[in-house]
């Protein structure tokens, strides 16, 4: 008699193995999507991140010039390198100055005296906008607020950059 107490029945056998089984098919589809929500919070972050410009230190002069330099991104499981540039000279002080040319406007690029009849400020030919030397926005002019500014260290004589950074508005 206690032998019977002890047995499974066929129909509690397929109750348990059919169970199991949609149990670990459940796991299987879920455990990716799981993952795929999880695993972007625990990547690690590239914030700090500075990339070297290949300008030296000693060709930075008080007149702003382009410096062209690419960083790569991740998108995703998607590896590229995207094309940056900033506006780089040293100010009065000896100080260096790196600036986006991205116009606060519209998203256009300025120029270090694109227009002639605005000497030595920064042109956005898409609606006329202007901007002074240190990247402060003319009153009366399109632009919202000034340009913004990247982060910048010297290494081995090297000018790195990193995020541009906004600036307060005029």
């Amino acid at each position: 008699m206690s032998e019977n107490k002890h047995r499974v029945s066929r129909r509690q056998f397929l109750n348990y193995t059919l169970t199991g089984v949609g149990g670990f098919m459940a796991a299987g589809m879920l455990m990716p999507m799981v993952r795929f929500a999880v695993d972007p919070v625990l990547q690690p972050k590239s914030a700090g991140e500075f990339v070297n410009t290949n300008v030296k230190e000693s060709d930075i002069k008080e007149e702003p010039t382009r410096v062209d330099f690419t960083i790569k991104q991740k998108d995703a499981w998607y590896e590229s390198e995207e094309p940056k540039s900033a506006w780089v000279y040293k100010n009065e002080k000896g100080e260096i100055v790196a600036l986006s040319p991205i116009c606060k406007h519209l998203g256009c690029t300025v120029n270090w005296n694109g227009d002639k009849s605005n000497p030595n400020r920064f042109f956005c030919p898409c609606h006329g906008g202007l901007y002074e030397k240190n990247g402060d926005n003319v009153p009366g002019t399109p632009p919202p607020a000034p340009l913004d500014e990247y982060e910048y260290k010297i290494q081995d004589g090297f000018l790195y950059l990193g995020k541009a950074k906004p600036r307060g508005g005029a």
